[in-house]
């Protein structure tokens, strides 16, 4: 197979093809049907779910191969407590029960209070789910997919997707995430020994 096919190619044809690989993956389609009907605030799913589909598509790999799990933002600051939060973390364990992944949920107006005691650094608060997006670690990372108000498969790629497509997973220095992005970077070459990772 071609790995490198839609390398190169422009975006609006990237995001076709990425959007269809995504709906045709079984493990994604059942997980994003059941996001949905969860009905969160500005809800995202995001990140590795997402790209790994595609690499494991492109290279011939089975659904759900090197995917850990799924991460599910959502964006509500009505009520910023942690308690609040763990009210839908425990809504959603329940509602997600039997999926053949995990799904991480966390609320994106929150990151802002964690993040300094997890990571020693302050970060943005963010204003939405897609701008927290737009501070991963590494661009080829920031990638959200969630269904439009129309039903249709809405994607969000600062970044555009060309790193995804090529293979590269390039840093994204809007943050101090050196070791995310290499420790990312060496678990992605384990599982996708094609990919490339640009150095920080």
């Amino acid at each position: 197979m071609d790995d490198l096919r839609y390398s190169g190619l422009p975006f609006e044809t990237q995001r076709a093809v990425f959007l269809a690989i995504v709906a045709a993956d079984p493990l994604l389609a059942e997980t994003l049907a059941r996001v949905r009907a969860l009905a969160l605030p500005d809800w995202l799913v995001v990140s590795g779910a997402l790209y790994n589909s595609v690499w494991n598509h492109l290279t011939g790999k089975p659904p759900g191969y090197g995917i850990k799990d799924v991460d599910l933002f959502y964006f509500d600051d009505a009520d910023l407590s942690y308690e609040a939060e763990d009210v839908v973390i425990r809504r959603a364990a329940t509602h997600f029960d039997g999926l053949p992944l995990p799904v991480e949920v966390r609320n994106q107006a929150r990151v802002h209070l964690w993040y300094p005691v997890k990571f020693g650094r302050e970060c943005p608060r963010y204003v939405s789910s897609s701008e927290s997006v737009s501070y991963f670690a590494s661009k080829t990372h920031a990638l959200g997919v969630r269904y439009g108000s129309d039903g249709a498969l809405e994607l969000v790629a600062p970044f555009g997707l060309d790193d995804v497509f090529s293979f590269r997973i390039t840093p994204n220095r809007a943050l101090d995430n050196q070791r995310t992005h290499e420790a990312k970077g060496r678990r992605a070459r384990e599982c996708w020994p094609e990919i490339e990772v640009v150095p920080w």
